[in-house]
């Protein structure tokens, strides 16, 4: 299929730009210093829990908040990998080389979207061999560990696809960059709103929230309402990309 080919020449870019490379080193140092500071918290403290009933285990208090730091940090670094999905070829003048190969929009569109999800699952997968790592000397709950790991995957996976779709709005990157984060962001904040006495506001910003749906998973709930969520997000800013850059194809 097409699709796969633009998939696989937009996952061999992301390996021959720097820029790449060292959000995948600033990641992975970030989190291994988050989580060896983890471990060293449930060491100290590991004797005075250790007799009480119902306590949380290793798994909550080093496994878990891996995931939950790892949402922080890609928030941050998933609007540079997706600014110049679309923007790029906007400002070097190839989207109509891009138009006129045999490809349709939702094969551009998914093409583009396979190659830079490819490279975030990759640094989840390395994020992921951290609590993992305690295999070796604990039991770990699994069970919570892959909730965690499924949120933290779809929340990605909706990340990648907000800033796919705000790279077709512009030609400038940065431009493109900004505007991810400040809507990342903004669900950041609707997720506040969410704990905040509004009402039946607050049902509407609860539900909205990427991060709420998240804590849930994060927790070990596993709700098929918010996998369902999640794919239908992402589902929603695919179908706008493809129609962005249906409406550039169209003469005007």
């Amino acid at each position: 299929m097409m699709m796969l080919v633009v998939a696989a020449r937009e996952f061999r870019s992301m390996f021959l730009s720097p820029l790449a490379w060292s959000i995948l080193g600033v990641v992975q140092f970030l989190l291994a210093y988050m989580f060896l500071s983890q471990i060293e918290m449930f060491l100290q403290i590991q004797g005075q829990i250790a007799g009480v009933e119902g306590a949380p285990g290793v798994t909550q208090i080093v496994a878990a908040p891996v995931f939950g730091n790892a949402a922080i940090v890609l928030l941050l670094v998933v609007p540079m990998l997706t600014m110049r999905l679309v923007s790029e070829e906007r400002r070097a003048q190839t989207m109509s080389l891009l138009f006129s190969a045999p490809l349709s929009m939702t094969e551009i569109v998914l093409g583009k979207y396979l190659g830079v999800l490819g490279f975030l699952l990759i640094i989840v997968a390395l994020i992921a061999l951290m609590p993992l790592s305690l295999l070796v000397g604990v039991d770990l709950d699994l069970g919570l560990v892959a909730a965690g790991l499924l949120g933290l995957m779809l929340l990605v996976a909706s990340f990648a696809a907000i800033g796919l779709y705000l790279s077709t709005l512009t030609n400038q990157p940065t431009v493109a960059a900004v505007s991810t984060f400040g809507v990342l962001l903004l669900l950041w904040v609707l997720d506040w709103a969410g704990d905040s006495e509004l009402g039946d506001a607050d049902g509407l910003f609860a539900y909205v929230s990427m991060l709420r749906h998240f804590e849930s998973l994060l927790n070990g709930v596993f709700d098929s309402v918010d996998v369902v969520y999640y794919l239908l997000f992402i589902t929603t800013f695919l179908v706008l990309s493809v129609r962005r850059l249906d409406a550039d194809r169209l003469p005007h």
